[in-house]
């Protein structure tokens, strides 16, 4: 007779693949709308630095600041804090969808800092080269700089999958649903190890796909 735990147990076989699907949802979509926003924030801090191609002290040192204030905010007390403004997105403050906005929020300074760092790293020759043979400052800024530095920010798309992951997890803990939401609704609040421990393992098991994915996809674009 079945004991009821590990495969047999009920909330793993009707919960656990939803679960997985609400998390993979939620990461998907905080990442695509924080690849729109960040890439170009990070692309602005860049071209606004003192070495940039459009030096603006003033606007370079006000993005920073703002940066710097939502990597600072831990992801738990932004989630509360923002609540307002992800009911007024949304229209819910429950559930996968709603957890999109927070993560998003949270992840665009990271993001952005991660861009910032990649294109940073291309070397000042090729832009020099670029800009004597008469490219505009937006054909060196796409052409030359985020072409050059593609495979770095592909590894920073990486990390931020992964990061969003484990921040979707806590967003579990006040609603957002996801493996977070079914690890503490009955791994720790009901004592089901098992729901516990599979679920860590299928979090486990997500980060090394997306991490190998990434590396591939980082191989396949590095021209170098």
């Amino acid at each position: 007779m079945s004991d009821g735990t590990w495969f047999d147990n009920p909330v793993v076989q009707n919960q656990l693949w939803p679960a997985t699907v609400e998390t993979l949802g939620m990461t998907a979509f905080s990442t695509l709308f924080t690849v729109l926003l960040g890439l170009p924030l990070g692309l602005a801090l860049v071209a606004t630095a003192p070495k940039g191609l459009v030096p603006n002290r003033a606007v370079n040192q006000v993005l920073s600041v703002i940066v710097n204030i939502g990597r600072s905010i831990p992801f738990i007390i932004l989630m509360i804090a923002i609540i307002g403004f992800t009911r007024f997105i949304v229209g819910t403050t429950i559930g996968w969808q709603a957890a999109v906005v927070p993560l998003t929020v949270a992840a665009i300074p990271f993001f952005a800092r991660l861009v910032e760092t990649a294109v940073f790293s291309v070397e000042q020759g090729k832009i020099e080269a670029a800009q004597m043979m008469g490219a505009s400052r937006l054909q060196v800024l796409g052409g030359v700089l985020v072409r050059e530095a593609l495979p770095a920010i592909i590894q920073g798309i990486t990390v931020l999958v992964i990061t969003l992951i484990s921040y979707s997890a806590m967003a579990g803990a006040i609603g957002g649903g996801g493996l977070g939401a079914l690890a503490i609704n009955h791994g720790y609040s009901r004592y089901q190890t098992d729901v516990m421990i599979l679920t860590v393992v299928v979090i486990v098991v997500l980060v090394q796909a997306i991490q190998m994915i990434g590396d591939m996809c980082s191989r396949l674009v590095d021209h170098r």
